[in-house]
């Protein structure tokens, strides 16, 4: 295996300068390395780009002001290097311009033997002129540039990454004329290809897979993207993708922005379908480049809001730290509500809010006296009217954050009662805001069925039965009724408690009122 990489100056005195190697850059003040850079910010040994076995690497020689990969800087070890990555050696900077690796004496054939008919191994830049212009530089029908505008305008109106996974797929199905198609994204840098997406042109073409994995990986670890004809090549017919999907041309696209490789496109003709052309490749190829920056931005977005409910959940099991006795009554709750959301068939909005919503509901408890949170016995009647100002303080507290308005209502609402008895607001029935009166079943489910040290955990039945009871009183009819339908779910997510010498009548006294 033979590596070339090449790196580009783009800012200060090094503007436009090149330094290309196929083992080793260094970098820093000292004459003698390969990379010399006369700037104060940098150290005199400040960092080195290595080929390894496992591809290039970059690592930090211990420099003074750091070295940074795509704005963040590296840590110990050695951190893998993309074509197109941003390297900063102190106030320095440089792209990865070039990065190649080649076999010795190899043909056009994959390192699995694949036929290749065509490859494009455009730049980005490159594949998005493609946007206008064919490969011969001539215009792009009218047609296909309508199909490229369609494919934008999903990066615009669609914020979940499934959804625009799917809106991009269906339409390069239709504007290719595929059979089928797949788009199979990276898990982390260097993958492995996982399939999040796959969608059937007006032939229903079903199969097992819906791709070839074997051109797939092709495609994303050469950074390219290719046209294999399957008549062409009699290993590859026999693969079973090909023949269980009754694949005979296919495409697969690199999709990639300016930093990183995200995965491929892969499209198929049966057939009893003309095979794609290089034409259909180079288009292929363009519409991925164009909707790819759209990828990585739904792809951020949902890391971004994966980090929010993690830093949520860290914040509500502070809560719990100051109640010995909730035992993870948060996780269970949310855990409840997602089912019960779920099986009312909850747009993904409304999914959204409980899942940020409900590990927060409990988050005014902050504000209560340990005296009274942590009391081990029954609370006394002024006591009581202290925790249950939690609903208001917490709902203060999100006030404070304007991303945290919609789930509002659930953390003040979820002890309202559907007969208007509830707090703080005496609201009733349909009053209630709809997630406020998921979480309620949730929540006193889990109380019910919860130990506490005056009061054990009572059996599964009988605190169904209790909200079968209390339907249409305290809960929302409809919603203590699809709860009950969910039972066996529901019973599968409990913990298991002790139900021995449990005064029934009791239990239920203490725990549904609270």
């Amino acid at each position: 295996m033979r590596r070339q990489i090449r790196l580009r100056g783009i800012n200060g005195d090094i503007e436009g300068m090149t330094w290309e190697s196929e083992s080793i850059l260094r970098a820093g003040r000292l004459a003698s390395l390969e990379i010399v850079l006369d700037d104060s910010s940098v150290s005199r040994r400040h960092a080195e780009v290595r080929s390894t076995s496992s591809g290039w690497r970059v690592r930090d020689l211990g420099s003074t002001n750091g070295t940074f990969l795509n704005g963040n800087r590296l840590g110990p070890g050695e951190w893998p290097l993309r074509a197109h990555d941003i390297l900063r050696f102190g106030n320095v900077t440089v792209v990865v311009d070039v990065l190649r690796e080649t076999r010795d004496n190899q043909d056009s054939a994959s390192p699995d033997n694949l036929i290749v008919a065509h490859t494009a191994n455009r730049t980005w830049e490159d594949a998005i002129t493609g946007l206008a212009f064919d490969r011969e530089r001539s215009p792009r029908p009218g047609e296909q540039l309508l199909a490229l505008l369609r494919a934008g305008h999903h990066l615009v109106h669609l914020e979940d990454e499934l959804d625009l996974l799917n809106s991009i797929l269906n339409d390069a199905v239709s504007t290719l004329d595929a059979q089928r198609g797949a788009i199979v994204l990276a898990e982390g840098p260097t993958g492995p290809l996982r399939l999040r997406a796959l969608a059937s042109g007006q032939s229903q073409v079903a199969t097992r897979t819906g791709y070839s994995q074997s051109i797939a990986n092709r495609s994303f670890s050469r950074g390219e993207s290719t046209l294999c004809n399957v008549e062409e090549d009699p290993e590859l017919a026999g693969a079973r993708s090909i023949a269980e999907g009754t694949m005979a041309s296919v495409l697969c696209v690199l999709l990639r922005t300016p930093r990183k490789r995200l995965g491929v496109l892969h499209l198929d003709r049966g057939p009893m379908q003309k095979p794609f052309t290089q034409d259909d490749l180079h288009l292929a190829d363009a519409m991925a480049a164009h909707v790819s920056a759209g990828i990585e931005s739904a792809q951020l977005l949902r890391k971004q809001r994966d980090l929010f409910v993690a830093t949520i959940t860290v914040l509500a099991q502070a809560v719990e730290l100051r109640d010995d006795y909730t035992g993870n009554h948060t996780q269970r709750v949310l855990h409840y509500s997602t089912l019960l959301a779920e099986h009312l068939n909850l747009s993904a909005e409304d999914m959204r809010r409980i899942q940020i919503g409900t590990p927060l509901h409990d988050i005014g408890k902050i504000g209560i006296d340990d005296a009274i949170l942590r009391k081990p016995g029954k609370l006394t009647e002024r006591e009581f009217e202290i925790m249950k100002t939690h609903t208001t303080k917490g709902a203060k507290i999100l006030e404070q954050i304007p991303d945290m308005v919609d789930v509002i209502p659930i953390v003040r609402s979820h002890h309202e009662r559907w007969d208007g008895q509830g707090y703080p607001d005496k609201l009733k029935g349909e009053q209630i805001p709809l997630l406020a009166r998921i979480v309620a079943v949730a929540d006193a489910f889990d109380a019910m069925t919860s130990d506490r040290p005056y009061c054990p955990g009572m059996p599964a039945d009988v605190a169904f039965a209790e909200l079968v009871k209390q339907s249409g009183r305290q809960f929302d009819p409809d919603f203590a009724e699809a709860f009950v339908n969910i039972r066996q779910r529901i019973i599968q997510g409990m913990p298991q408690v002790d139900t021995k010498h449990v005064n029934v009548a009791q239990q239920v006294t203490l725990k549904v009122a609270t």
